[in-house]
């Protein structure tokens, strides 16, 4: 009996545990039913945007940049759609593991990789603007949670160095650094939106809405270079400065009538697909950036001015000195020794000595107001950053060694565009033009938004002088001249040769370093070209009439065959280039 009632008891007691756990199960689940419900009834909001975040980023996202031509169409950059690889660093486990397989298939140091997959962030960019073939090497690793696949925009420039320095090129988030990519970047990047990139189960990215892209592209941009002409120009630009060994060059040709650049051209070039690879000094535009001392091209001004004031004819003499002349205590030579020579000798025969003896008679106040009115000491205006005004200071500071150095082009610095911008205005009879290397702005529906045409400044001089100017120029490149390595059968070339020492660390002028050029337009009776080239340091010979006067001649001729440019004189035997004598010229 007693042993019933223990069992009796014993029962009790688990049923009453039985009950005890089971209550407290069955609270435990009410609590997180209770939970659950709280939640979804007040909490909703949160999970759905946990959830979304899981698979769905939103970004600022760009419209396509806009492409830049030639002024034949021809594509001189391009944007074309790409890939970016982002990593979240959370769902990776074994970060040693995925940063070599990582570091392999995108050609990456595995540190670098590792570094990255480290980071506290929520994601990181892993390599921007991928190759398809990365793509898929990565996608082949299986990390689909960790990495994201971004559909971005590349920039490209089909032509590699083709006009580089001009056109520019942009950063890895699509901003011009540089040239017109820089100095247009507001017109050429598309608009700014946010738009929100969904990933799908294979790792894949897509964008949610259905947005137009074509809606919020940039503009282009229809250059006045002419892509023939630029690679003419730069072809003989390397030749010469690698025939002589010079340090650098420029050459620039513009139609003087309109304004027009047709070839801007730098060397030594750059390829602005790999800009990172070279120097930052050869990512400038040096012919707009960079001021030099001009040499006796500037003699030509100087008799502009003297003509239009009428302080001199074009039949006016002046002593040279034979050679030598003396400003106080600065002795002023000339390459050759002339006696009594004509205004029209002096450019001729480039004397220094004669350009001084102008100057006397013009004055310092008069040499400077021609000066300005052709736009030395003062910006262009063309449509590239970072333009120098030149140097060219204010006569009352000159003492007379000044004005007299002035006057040959030494002491006075201008930038390549100056220069040939006032050579084309005496070409096209005294107008000074705005330069221009933008010929239209387009939409992205293709419609013309603005386009660029002549645009004068001002009258520089009488069309008379000007005349004057052209016939004297025409002496230059005539057998006697300092030019005459720039003349070409059929066609009659107006020129001006220079040749300027460069500036010495102490302030002084060095013996074995100079500034070779050449400037003149073609034909004479009607210009369609002005040509500009300058080499800097030739080492092999250094005279303008020898190093920049043959390449002159190469560019003008190659690029009035192109043009279809008649002659306007009667050819040589050969139907051909004309040779001039083979005899020492300076200038």
């Amino acid at each position: 009996m007693n042993i019933t009632r223990k069992k009796k008891a014993d029962g009790r007691r688990v049923r009453l545990r039985i009950l005890l756990v089971g209550c407290f199960f069955s609270l435990l689940y009410l609590a997180v039913v209770a939970r659950a419900v709280y939640i979804q009834a007040f909490h909703d909001d949160v999970l759905a945007r946990r959830a979304l975040r899981e698979y769905r980023k939103t970004y600022v996202t760009t419209g396509k940049r806009g492409t830049i031509y030639d002024r034949n169409g021809m594509e001189m950059a391009v944007t074309i759609d790409t890939e970016s690889i982002g990593l979240h660093p959370a769902y990776v486990r074994d970060k040693h593991k995925a940063a070599v397989k990582l570091a392999a298939a995108l050609g990456m140091e595995t540190a670098l990789v590792k570094g990255r997959l480290l980071s506290n962030r929520p994601f990181v960019w892993l390599k921007r603007h991928v190759s398809s073939s990365e793509v898929e090497a990565v996608r082949a690793l299986g990390l689909k949670k960790a990495v994201e696949f971004v559909p971005e925009q590349d920039r490209v420039y089909p032509n590699r160095t083709l006009a580089a320095q001009v056109i520019g090129f942009v950063g890895v988030d699509g901003n011009g650094l540089e040239g017109l990519e820089y100095e247009y970047n507001r017109e050429l990047k598309g608009e700014s939106i946010r738009r929100t990139v969904v990933r799908d189960a294979t790792g894949g990215s897509f964008y949610a809405d259905s947005l137009s892209e074509a809606s919020i592209n940039g503009n282009s941009l229809v250059l006045t270079i002419d892509g023939t002409i630029q690679c003419i120009t730069e072809t003989v630009l390397k030749e010469t400065a690698e025939q002589y060994e010079a340090g650098s060059g420029m050459a620039v040709v513009m139609d003087p009538r309109s304004g027009e650049i047709l070839a801007m051209v730098n060397y030594p070039f750059f390829n602005p697909n790999n800009f990172s690879a070279y120097d930052r000094v050869l990512w400038r535009n040096r012919v707009v950036t960079d001021a030099f001392e001009p040499g006796s091209t500037m003699k030509v001004f100087l008799v502009a001015g003297a003509l239009d004031i009428g302080v001199c004819t074009p039949g006016s003499v002046f002593f040279c000195e034979e050679g030598a002349y003396r400003i106080f205590n600065n002795l002023i030579h000339d390459s050759s020794a002339h006696g009594w020579l004509s205004l029209r000798q002096i450019v001729q025969y480039s004397s220094n000595i004669g350009a001084v003896k102008i100057s006397e008679i013009l004055g310092k106040k008069s040499l400077w107001e021609t000066l300005r009115r052709f736009g030395f000491g003062q910006k262009t205006g063309i449509e590239c950053p970072a333009e120098t005004k030149g140097i060219l200071s204010d006569y009352s500071r000159w003492t007379a060694i000044d004005t007299g150095a002035i006057s040959f082009g030494q002491g006075v610095a201008v930038s390549a565009i100056q220069l040939v911008t006032a050579l084309s205005a005496i070409a096209n009879g005294g107008i000074l033009a705005r330069p221009h290397v933008v010929k239209k702005v387009v939409g992205p529906d293709g419609k013309t938004i603005r386009s660029c045409a002549f645009e004068p400044v001002r009258r520089v001089m009488s069309e008379e002088t000007a005349n004057n100017v052209r016939s004297i120029m025409e002496l230059v490149t005539e057998d006697d001249g300092t030019g005459a390595r720039a003349s070409m059968s059929g066609y009659t070339v107006c020129g001006k040769t220079g040749t300027a020492q460069k500036l010495a660390d102490n302030g002084g002028y060095t013996d074995d370093r100079f500034i070779a050029s050449f400037m003149g337009f073609v034909p004479a009776g009607d210009p369609r070209i002005a040509v500009l080239v300058v080499l800097d340091s030739p080492s092999k010979n250094y005279y303008g009439g020898v190093v920049a006067a043959p390449a002159f001649r190469r560019i003008a001729y190659e690029v009035l065959n192109y043009l279809g440019v008649p002659p306007d004189r009667g050819l040589g035997k050969d139907g051909g280039l004309m040779v001039s004598k083979e005899r020492e010229v300076t200038g």
